[in-house]
Order: C-alpha cells, then sequence, then structure tokens
C-alpha cells in the first residue's frame, strides 16, 4: 500500500489491533498499520509475531487480540475489568472496514444524538430524541477520557432486551480505542463493557472490531453477533459520509452542541496532545491587520 507514512509520536507511541488470534490459526496474516505493511504470524514456539519489511516488533495479546505498535509506548494495553471475569460471555463481531479517519470512528461511538435516526427502533426513536446533561473528565491518573451519567432511551437494548433507559458511560483509553459501558439487562447490579477495536491503516482508512464482555446466561452466540453487526454496519453508512474524513481539531470548523460534550473533550484532549496525524490542524488565530 502507497501513502505517506505516520510520523506523529502522540500516534505511533500506541498499541494497536493488527489481528485477531484465531485468525492465526490457519494461516500468516498480511495487513497495514500507519501505512506500514505488516505480517503477523507464529514463531517456531507457536507465539505470535509481527514483522515489517525490516524488522520484527513488539507484540501483546489481549482481549483475543494480537496487538503491536510501530513505535516505543510508555504504557502498555490498556486494561479492561470485565475481561477477566469468568462468568460474562465473550462476543467478538468481526472486522468492518471503514473509509474514514480513526478519530472519525471514535466520535460516532460517542454520540448519542444520532441514535434515534440511524439506529431507529433500536437504540433510539424520534418520539425520544433529547440527549440529557451528562459529565465528563479527562483523568489525570489514566490520562483517559470518560463521560458518565449519560442516559438514553433505547427501545432494544440489546438482543434480548425490552425498551428502558439505558445507562451509559463512555471511556476513551487511547486516542484511537474506546468503550462503552452500561447497565446490563439481564443485572442491575453489573455493567456490561463492549470495546471498539480500531487499526488505523492510513489517515482516511481503518478498520474495526466490536468486542463485547456480557452478562448474558440467555442469548444464542449468533443473536448476540448479529445484533451488533447490525448496529455497527448502520454506523458505517454515517462515518463514511462525514465531511472532512479528517478529524478537524479547530472548534471553527465544527459547531458542538451541548449533546456534543463528550466530543468536544476528545478533541481538546487530543489538540493537548499535539496529534497530527488522522486530524486537520488547529488554527493559529491571527492579530486583525497581520498577515498571516
Amino acid at each position: 500500500m502507497t501513502t505517506a507514512l505516520c510520523d506523529d509520536p502522540v500516534v505511533l507511541d500506541r498499541w494497536y489491533p493488527v489481528c485477531a488470534e484465531n485468525e492465526l490459526e490457519a494461516a500468516t496474516v498480511a495487513t497495514t498499520l500507519l501505512g506500514v505493511d505488516l505480517t503477523c504470524g507464529h514463531d517456531q514456539d507457536g507465539h505470535p509475531v509481527v514483522h515489517t519489511a525490516e524488522r520484527e516488533l513488539p507484540v501483546r495479546t489481549k482481549f483475543g487480540f494480537v496487538w503491536t505498535t510501530l513505535g516505543t509506548p510508555v504504557r502498555d494495553v490498556f486494561t479492561i475489568d470485565e475481561a477477566d471475569e469468568p462468568d460474562r460471555r465473550y462476543v467478538a463481531c468481526g472486522w468492518v472496514t471503514l473509509r474514514s479517519s480513526p478519530g472519525r470512528v471514535v466520535e460516532n461511538f460517542l454520540d448519542m444524538a444520532h441514535f434515534p435516526f440511524v439506529h431507529t427502533g433500536i437504540l433510539g426513536g424520534e418520539a425520544a430524541t433529547e440527549v440529557a446533561r451528562y459529565n465528563w473528565e479527562i483523568r489525570k491518573d489514566t490520562d483517559e477520557v470518560w463521560a458518565t451519567d449519560c442516559k438514553f432511551f433505547q427501545p432494544q437494548m440489546s438482543a434480548a432486551s425490552e425498551g428502558t433507559f439505558a445507562h451509559l458511560t463512555y471511556r476513551v483509553p487511547d486516542p484511537y480505542q474506546v468503550m462503552l459501558y452500561r447497565i446490563s439487562p439481564s443485572d442491575e447490579t453489573r455493567r456490561d463493557a463492549i470495546a471498539l477495536f480500531i487499526q488505523p491503516i492510513t489517515e482516511t482508512l481503518c478498520r474495526a472490531q466490536p468486542v463485547m464482555y456480557l452478562v448474558d446466561p440467555d442469548s444464542t452466540h449468533t443473536d448476540l453477533t448479529q445484533f451488533e453487526q447490525v448496529i455497527f454496519l448502520q454506523d458505517r453508512i454515517i462515518v463514511e459520509n462525514q465531511r472532512p474524513l479528517l478529524l478537524p481539531l479547530d472548534p471553527r470548523d465544527e459547531i458542538p452542541t451541548r449533546a456534543d460534550a463528550s466530543s468536544v473533550t476528545y478533541r481538546r484532549w487530543l489538540k493537548a496532545k499535539g496529534l497530527r496525524w488522522g486530524a486537520l490542524p488547529f488554527r493559529p488565530v491571527h492579530t486583525a491587520g497581520v498577515q498571516p
């Protein structure tokens, strides 16, 4: 693949999923990360390895996926506490390729306002379109974006549930990874965890896979997978039609509303990091009468 290589340390020094572990059971996997072609396979001891044409890359196996990095991350792959609870249903829903920037994909995942119009009859309905106020923050101890106390009426919150108010929490643990927690329809004392693992291929092409850790003893694996695939494929249409494809970091480029609090916080967080790859840059404000 011919594309401009990433030179942004904010993006380079991160871990990314590049294939599911079960994809390596039958063959090697050729893929691309940040414009660099990779080959994923096994060493002679059966451990996953990832190579570019020039070198072997660091590898982590987590959440059923092989993760790698082209840079030097200062921390390991983020944790999901629910992944360690043995009674949860693990549901990996399959890769979906999106012709968009990874930041746009993250923002769409954070956006509740589109539920009634894109996921009508499932995650929302046109009779209830208001996004109630919620809280957002950048947690300094973990350097993550969180949105809490989110509530939205959903006609069908999961594969087996009926209409009710969903209580949601959003988490952005890395610039191009995102998660959702919701009070489980099967057990109100626990939260389901839904991650969207994103592999940036180029600045305007990526693939992503929803992975769920659910408290749901009754639904079939097929029903759970198909439910999430329907949601994500509906999102794909919206994400791929957003313009510009790159994520604008300048608030003058797109005017937010109250419902966009998590998106505003996410963009501010990226801007503070100095992120360049996959985003439109922040434009300096010049004094009137002075030529830029």
